[in-house]
């Protein structure tokens, strides 16, 4: 079981490393410009801004969508490791147990998700708006994959 966790800790980096380098960025070429009027001067190096993208994108599409089934997965792993005579550490028994509010606690944080990566569109802070929703997969995937690694209490 060790290496089975130790294997998915390496694939979420990895897939990590994969959204980072997928997506399309310009080239960071300095411009530069004259210190006066005269063009004599200290050139001044300034980098072009980042690309400004509708928050609709395919991309963020892709990865709301991805947050969503890993918390799909979280209610269903869950649900799994409590059949199988578990207890959830992280939360209250009363919600646990409480299908509706689970579920309900479950979207919320899907559109936690979507909200704060909002902000971030918003504030011009377009790689934080991408990596918010790449941590929340690989964080919630590999909560997933503890889940149903765990051992059944009852034998």
């Amino acid at each position: 079981m060790r290496c089975f966790l130790c294997r998915a800790v390496l694939a979420s980096f990895v897939l990590l490393y994969s959204f980072q380098h997928c997506r399309a960025q310009e080239s960071e070429k300095a411009l530069t410009q004259p210190d006066n009027a005269n063009g004599s001067g200290v050139d001044v190096q300034i980098r072009p801004a980042a690309p400004v993208h509708k928050f609709w994108d395919r991309e963020n599409i892709l990865l709301f969508s991805s947050v969503a089934f890993t918390r799909g997965m979280d209610y269903a792993s869950t649900r799994n490791f409590q059949a199988r005579g578990r207890k959830e550490i992280l939360l209250p028994q009363d919600v646990v147990n409480n299908s509706a509010a689970f579920a309900s606690l479950e979207a919320a944080g899907t559109m936690t998700s979507v909200g704060i990566s909002y902000i971030f569109h918003r504030t011009g802070h377009h790689t934080s708006e991408r990596w918010m929703s790449i941590g929340h997969i690989s964080v919630t995937a590999f909560g997933d994959i503890r889940n149903y690694c765990l051992k059944s209490k009852h034998q």
